[in-house]
């Protein structure tokens, strides 16, 4: 298997107009294509993607161009995260060759996603069946998160990233959650939740590392023995609350699940505190707040009507 097709295929015929351009942008940088080997992988809410091979050695890039002006804002700061740790930690990132507003390169990363988003089922699709995931995933996946979140600050602050204290985190889903307030009508069952879970002090670290920001299986790349080999998509990347790099993987195995994993993460060297758990399942709880305040920044109709539906519906434990 390759991350090209476990990314997922997109329009099986492709819309040639877009893979036209693709291969046109890429050419203007330099690259040499075979546009018979250009696959689409539509499905990204930012991005839209390829993967295409190098006429000249057969090595395959990833193309993506953004989908919208907005979007180009993160990836600068994805830009700048990705240099900060290319070569820096225990599993590959992204190397990028061509950042241009009309097209972003880069050479196709080693694995393929542990999972991909299989929308007919609304879930995941697993390279390997969810329940029989080996140690060797977890240990992995703790230690490239230790490894990610013991990022010096300071260079991470010199290096352009935003940088939060964990009160400006804290902060930060309050104003998501009083925005999306003015916008959408909140069931009194969650908005009760969110603001005791914002006013409650010991749910909340006292410290802010380096994350992600959006990590979900499809993010994730494994070789085939389960061990975690890269990350990719760093758009969300910031230095805030660590929970947030856990609240989908809490969704997908759960409190004992989540409780595993952090014991592994504290064992590789990751700073945990006593409430971080359950901090966590509270940040699933709110996670329809960060699904509105997308569809707020996107203005499409299609994304406000997710997040009706997602807040009219939610159902966090």
């Amino acid at each position: 298997m390759t991350q090209s097709n476990l990314n997922g295929n997109g329009n099986e015929h492709g819309n040639k107009l877009v893979e036209n351009q693709l291969i046109s942008d890429a050419r203007r940088f330099g690259l040499n294509l075979d546009p018979k080997s250009l696959e689409l992988n539509e499905t990204g809410m930012d991005f839209l993607v390829g993967f295409v091979k190098d006429a000249n050695d057969n090595q395959t890039w990833v193309l993506r161009k953004p989908r919208r002006k907005d979007v180009w804002e993160r990836a600068v700061n994805e830009r700048n995260v990705l240099g900060l740790l290319h070569n820096q930690l225990s599993v590959a990132v992204p190397d990028w060759r061509i950042f241009d507003p009309e097209l972003i390169a880069y050479p196709l990363l080693p694995g393929f996603p542990v999972a991909v988003v299989d929308a007919a089922a609304g879930g995941y699709s697993w390279a390997f069946e969810q329940d029989r995931l080996e140690d060797a995933f977890f240990d992995s996946l703790a230690a490239a998160l230790a490894d990610l979140h013991g990022t010096d600050r300071d260079a991470a602050a010199a290096a352009g990233l935003r940088v939060k204290s964990p009160q400006e985190a804290r902060q930060g889903y309050a104003d998501h959650i009083r925005e999306i307030s003015e916008h959408f009508t909140i069931p009194e069952s969650l908005s009760t939740r969110w603001n005791r879970w914002l006013a409650t002090d010991h749910y909340w670290p006292d410290f802010s590392v380096l994350i992600h920001g959006d990590l979900h299986p499809p993010h994730i790349l494994v070789d085939d023995k389960q061990r975690v080999t890269g990350l990719i998509d760093w758009t969300e990347a910031e230095v805030a609350d660590p929970g947030k790099d856990f609240t989908i993987y809490y969704a997908l195995f759960g409190r004992e699940g989540l409780e595993d994993l952090l014991e592994r993460y504290e064992r590789s060297g990751g700073r945990t505190w006593p409430r971080m758990s359950e901090h966590i399942a509270e940040q699933w709880a709110a996670y329809p707040a960060l699904v509105a305040k997308f569809a707020l920044t996107t203005g499409k109709e299609q994304d406000m009507e997710m997040a009706r539906g997602m807040l009219a519906t939610w159902k966090a434990d």
